[in-house]
């Protein structure tokens, strides 16, 4: 899970396993998704997407709406497509493996969620729209800066299941603890059931301006992965694919991501 000029995964975000849906809460005009060829849809005159609550700032609840950058860059397509969007919430680790999408609870995924080699091999993913950046996050006075210094000082180590940081974590040696969602990661690192933990950059700084937060835990070392998100479809889904593409590049082009991106992150693109 990273920054992707992202507008996931680290992609990665984790879910509480709710299937319930919730509405993104934004609005959108126009033709029906059944005119002109527009792709069929699960739900009609909704474009559902699955995601994995919370993972602020790209998806989290804000009331009894969902709000965040990717519930936005998602909005565009669906205004494209002339339908409103629905959210639905569920375990990341059945977006990851195609199993939510094959079995009809959506149409799109968007869960801050990595494009990887093994991904591809389940979903269609749109082009990249965020680029990946992981981070340690630890107690205030014990700034962790490598996972080197996570094997030094044989710290206890907790990363979100099913996502990029446990693939990274995995590659050096470790069997880090595991946490279904982002919540669960932070309440363990709150709670001192672990001493540090890795998670994607912006969810990390989204974390620190919560003033209990901030006071108690520290930013450590940053890993650009040089991957990037994507946001997900059912294999064979070239129409869906084209939709979002074709409202990502418009967005990047008069000026729209980057203002959602301003938005969301307090910067600019690149900034």
């Amino acid at each position: 899970m990273v920054v992707a000029g992202a507008l996931g995964l680290s992609a990665c975000g984790g879910g509480g396993g709710d299937t319930s849906a919730s509405p993104s809460g934004a609005a959108t005009t126009g033709a029906p998704a059944a005119a002109g060829g527009a792709p069929t849809l699960v739900n009609p005159g909704k474009l559902t997407t699955c995601t994995s609550l919370p993972y602020p700032p790209f998806q989290y609840k804000e009331g009894d709406k969902v709000v965040g950058f990717d519930v936005e860059i998602v909005d565009l397509a669906a205004k494209k497509l002339g339908v409103t969007q629905e959210i639905v919430d569920i375990k990341f680790d059945s977006i990851k493996s195609g199993a939510a999408l094959n079995a009809g609870k959506c149409d799109v995924a968007a869960a801050g969620m990595t494009i990887t080699e093994e991904r591809k091999a389940n979903l269609d993913f749109s082009d990249p729209y965020f680029d990946e950046v992981i981070a340690f996050l630890s107690p205030k006075g014990k700034k962790v800066n490598s996972i080197e210094e996570v094997k030094a000082g044989n710290l206890r180590f907790g990363v979100q299941a099913a996502t990029t940081s446990l693939d990274y974590a995995k590659e050096k040696g470790f069997d880090p603890k595991q946490f279904d969602d982002a919540g669960k990661q932070i309440a363990a690192l709150q709670a001192g059931q672990v001493d540090v933990i890795l998670q994607d950059l912006p969810v990390i700084n989204d974390w620190l301006k919560k003033p209990e937060i901030a006071e108690k835990f520290e930013l450590g070392g940053v890993v650009e992965t040089g991957a990037q998100y994507g946001i997900a479809a059912k294999k064979g889904s070239a129409d869906l694919v084209k939709a979002l593409n074709e409202a990502i590049a418009q967005a990047k082009s008069d000026g729209t991501y980057d203002t959602i991106y301003e938005k969301w992150f307090g910067k600019k693109p690149g900034a």
